[in-house]
């Protein structure tokens, strides 16, 4: 008998990738997650129980957040996560999916149906980013410094995990120690900021409105009313810009939807695959 659960790495790309795979036992749809910057699946953790009775679930740890791991030879671009997590899903035998991605994973999403086309059937985009350039030449430079890691560690823990909470949700009062855990823990390792320093050198900026209106994958995108990273005027724009969008925005949210609106985000998950999965 198939396992219902299994979590762990394999090592896809040259890199090690942590992954959760939720196989539901009759359903013939399977959601793919992404996270975001700074992230892990951690995020999700409170959709994946609702989104596990109705689906098959894969939830990865992007490289080199979680408990995926960081090589200097890795390319961080988005392009080639796009293709990690393809060949991913390929090695697990998931040729028919979904794709979810919050944030900087929503650009990742943004990338498997640019480059991918035929892989995912629909796709769902959590306050994704957006328009954003590559990081300037003198910062690339600066990259190549010894030790530019650690600059990177101080600047993210001057910022602190409270501060940039309290920066993605805007009910504060969600904010508890599970949280600050979750979400600190991925940092007290070094790797991960020789890995930021990979993803700051080698990120190739998002995708161009030119490449955007050609993907014509479904795409349903939820943003947060007052979403202060990626702000609600980049979802309205990216829904002009996608040919088969809609805009869905949830009121008294901020960036971090799976935690503050788990079950809004799964009904309208649920009512966007199934409808189009009636249509067909």
């Amino acid at each position: 008998m198939e396992k219902s659960h299994f979590a762990g790495s394999k090592t896809i790309n040259g890199i090690e990738l942590y992954y959760e795979y939720y196989n539901h036992p009759t359903s013939k749809e399977t959601v793919v997650l992404i996270h975001g910057f700074l992230s892990s699946l951690f995020s999700y953790r409170h959709l994946v129980p609702l989104l596990k009775e109705r689906f098959s679930i894969v939830s990865v740890d992007l490289p080199p957040f979680g408990k995926s791991g960081h090589s200097a030879k890795y390319q961080y671009t988005f392009k080639n996560m796009a293709l990690t997590i393809v060949h991913l899903l390929n090695t697990l035998g998931i040729t028919d999916y979904h794709l979810v991605g919050h944030s900087m994973g929503g650009q990742i999403v943004l990338n498997i149906l640019h480059h991918y086309p035929t892989q995912a059937k629909k796709a769902v985009l959590l306050c994704s980013s957006g328009y954003s350039k590559r990081a300037k030449q003198s910062l690339i430079l600066a990259s190549y410094l010894p030790f530019f890691y650690l600059m990177i560690k101080v600047y993210l823990a001057r910022s602190g995990i409270e501060k940039n909470l309290r920066n993605v949700v805007y009910d504060q009062r969600l904010i508890n120690d599970e949280m600050r855990e979750g979400y600190l823990n991925p940092f007290l390792e070094n790797s991960i900021f020789k890995g930021l320093t990979g993803l700051l050198r080698h990120r190739e900026g998002d995708l161009p409105p030119e490449v955007l209106h050609q993907i014509q994958t479904p795409c349903l995108l939820i943003w947060g009313e007052y979403d202060k990273v990626v702000p609600l005027q980049t979802g309205k724009r990216l829904a002009e810009d996608l040919p088969n969008s809609t805009l869905t925005v949830l009121e008294d949210t901020g960036h971090l939807v799976p935690e503050e609106r788990p079950q809004d985000v799964y009904q309208h998950i649920k009512n966007f695959i199934f409808e189009v999965a009636e249509e067909e």
